[in-house]
């Protein structure tokens, strides 16, 4: 392995575990991931000339602790932090308590998800800090601009600091005000390696992978929690299709296209059998609705066998789980599928989600399959302008050829982005 591949599987596997630990050290979120991403960039310098060492995580936060350490001696402020700091040893376990948390991940994002700070505050912080994602991941999750999500974040950190909110996993019994949010960070997390925001590459795999590792875990610390359940099938139904959504050319390949044969059909019917277990609970939430929806095109064989009816009534039941704009656009889809392109168009006006590529791309396709394909054009490449990953673009620019090829059209430009029911 070289050494950028090695810094690079560090990052994935130790960046929320040093700067966790740099967090409860210092108490200053930002000198924390400023100190990390230091210590990523000596194993870049030294790994060449000294090898990749046998404990990276431990090299890398010894490193990134010695910055913080050279940091505070200039500060008179820090005295009483960097007498904490020497004292503290380099983590190789989680420390105990009574939480029932025991993976190292875990723990970090029920540490975050501190009930004193906004919910969607917790969830952005755990964003950055222990997965990593950058400012404008998390903004385009939270579909806002960088700026805002940038302001919201120093002001987090900010109110942590001088609320002195505790760094730390709670007791057992507190666990659940925090689950929600917790639930929120692994779902966007999936999302961003399922459907990466920005990037030459649509999917990050390995990410999607560690949200559904510890999606896991949490299921088996909360059996009975049935929006676990839900989120935990929803992983695997939507991740079952991962090796079918980029050809060989990596073009992004929609849904109704897929070869359906290569699906991964042991996680499908892992998925619906967790999910079955959820809806015994007869408690009905967002997750639990989500992976219903996905339930109904992981087990349609064929594109047209896909019960489009029921999935718009379960777009009806997520409406009031989760009135958003976004949940509004994927009903007027599965409409559209269900009573004609016309239906479906007329459910997208006044939508507030002005700049958003999948609400371009889902006007250009009923407009196109109304055959109206000048005006489809206009909003193709309006997709195109706004899609974020270069397998996105390059599906446009096919659909672009192909909207040109249509005689007796005035085509100025076209594109199509991916069907939004890829985004429940």
């Amino acid at each position: 392995m070289d050494v950028e591949t090695a810094v690079a599987a560090a990052f994935r596997e130790e960046w929320g575990q040093v700067v966790a630990t740099l967090i409860r050290i210092t108490g200053d979120w930002d000198l924390a991931e400023e100190c990390a991403q230091e210590a990523f960039a000596l194993a870049l310098r030294t790994w060449p000339r000294d090898g990749v060492p046998d404990r990276p995580g431990a090299w890398l936060t010894t490193a990134a602790r010695h910055r913080a350490t050279d940091r505070l001696r200039r500060d008179a402020v820090g005295a009483a932090k960097l007498r904490e700091a020497a004292r503290m040893p380099v983590p190789d376990e989680p420390e105990p308590d009574d939480s029932g948390v025991t993976d190292d991940r875990l723990r970090l994002i029920f540490t975050c998800c501190h009930p004193a700070l906004a919910t969607e505050a917790q969830v952005a912080l755990a964003l950055r800090t222990l997965a990593g994602l950058s400012t404008a991941e998390i903004a385009r999750a939270f579909l806002i601009p960088e700026a805002t999500m940038s302001q919201r974040l120093v002001r987090v950190k900010r109110k942590i600091r001088h609320a002195r909110i505790p760094y730390r996993v709670p007791p057992a019994h507190l666990l659940p005000e925090r689950t929600h949010a917790v639930l929120g960070v692994l779902y966007l997390t999936f999302n961003e390696g399922y459907s990466a925001s920005t990037g030459p590459d649509l999917l990050r795999p390995d990410l999607a992978a560690e949200a559904i590792r510890l999606a896991r875990v949490l299921a088996r610390l909360m059996p009975d929690e049935p929006e676990v359940l839900g989120l935990l099938a929803l992983m695997l139904l939507q991740h079952a299709r991962r090796e079918t959504r980029i050809g060989a050319d990596g073009v992004l390949v929609p849904l109704e296209e897929q070869d359906r044969t290569r699906w991964d059909h042991t996680a499908i019917t892992e998925g619906t059998a967790i999910l079955e277990t959820a809806l015994r609970r007869r408690r009905p939430g967002p997750y639990q609705i989500q992976a219903a929806i996905a339930a109904c095109h992981a087990t349609a064989a064929h594109p047209a066998d896909t019960d489009w009816v029921q999935i718009a009534g379960l777009y009806d039941q997520l409406r009031h789980h989760v009135p958003s704009a976004v949940v509004d656009l994927n009903r007027a889809i599965a409409v559209g599928m269900a009573d004609g392109p016309a239906a479906g168009l007329a459910l997208l006006e006044d939508l507030p989600l002005t700049g958003y590529h999948l609400l371009a791309a889902t006007r250009a396709d009923f407009l196109r399959r109304l055959g109206r394909h000048a005006e489809a054009a206009h909003w193709y490449a309006e997709a195109r302008d706004l899609a974020g990953t270069d397998a996105e673009r390059a599906y446009l620019s096919r659909r672009i050829s192909e909207a040109l090829s249509v005689p007796g059209e005035p085509v100025r430009r076209a594109g199509e982005a991916r069907p939004p029911e890829e985004h429940p």
